[in-house]
């Protein structure tokens, strides 16, 4: 009896120490999971905005202005460590002459990561020749893509607003202004769908301006807070594109 429990003890002991060895604790590399990645280095996303006074955001405050609430809405979709760094060159009652002119003095770098351009208006304002329009978009265009390190799906276009509704523009002649405007957004789009490049319009936002007038802004011509969010949020799409 007592050589049966000794044998018994034994060979429960021994399955014990089995188990034991079955059961260890893995190591850290057996334990690590293929799904688990490390986490990306921060990124500092270079953006520059380019044009008149609809992307300097005259009457609006300057964290109304489009670049800057497309700059924010980017930040919300990209994590804490990022971070996004905005440049601006426009100055409200700018052609597309001063905008080029701008851009020279000011000898940006060129290694932004997104660049807009929205420009045109005041040629229009100020009965510059649409020749001149035609040339100089062009240029700006091509600028602009120097500025994005050469690549040409880093930029967006964005179509003119039309101020023909607006109080200002009413006091005008509206229907020549929409009117030439369409001529000046017509050209813009199909040379961006000619070569290849981003095109928003927004045009159609500001074409609202009468019917609801919390789309332009206090001095009656320039559009609202409200009206750049719409437009971010045409643009915001095409521009997770590009950065992500």
């Amino acid at each position: 009896m007592r050589l049966k429990t000794i044998v018994l003890t034994l060979i429960v002991g021994l399955a014990f120490l089995g188990c034991n060895s079955c059961t260890d604790s893995p190591t850290p590399a057996e334990s690590s999971d293929p799904e688990i990645q490390t986490p990306a280095d921060p990124q500092n996303f270079k953006l520059i905005a380019l044009g008149d006074s609809y992307t300097i955001g005259q009457s609006v405050c300057e964290s109304c202005r489009f670049p800057a609430q497309l700059k924010d809405s980017l930040q919300e979709r990209f994590t804490v460590l990022d971070t996004f760094n905005l440049e601006i060159i426009a100055q409200t009652g700018w052609t597309t002459s001063n905008l080029k002119n701008a851009i020279s003095t000011a000898e940006p770098p060129t290694d932004f990561d997104l660049a807009t351009l929205l420009i045109g208006v005041n040629n229009q304002y100020q009965n510059k020749p649409f020749e001149l329009y035609e040339t100089e978009f062009v240029e700006l265009v091509t600028t602009a893509i120097s500025l994005i390190g050469g690549d040409a799906s880093k930029l967006i276009v964005v179509s003119i607003p039309d101020y023909a509704y607006t109080p200002f523009g009413q006091g005008s002649n509206a229907l020549n202004i929409s009117t030439q405007l369409e001529l000046y957004n017509s050209f813009a789009q199909t040379y961006c769908t000619d070569n290849n490049l981003k095109y928003v319009y927004i045009t159609d936002i500001t074409q609202e301006g009468l019917n609801n007038p919390a789309l332009v802004a206090s001095d009656n011509l320039h559009p609202s807070a409200l009206a750049y969010t719409k437009f971010v949020e045409r643009i915001l799409p095409l521009a997770l594109d590009i950065l992500e």
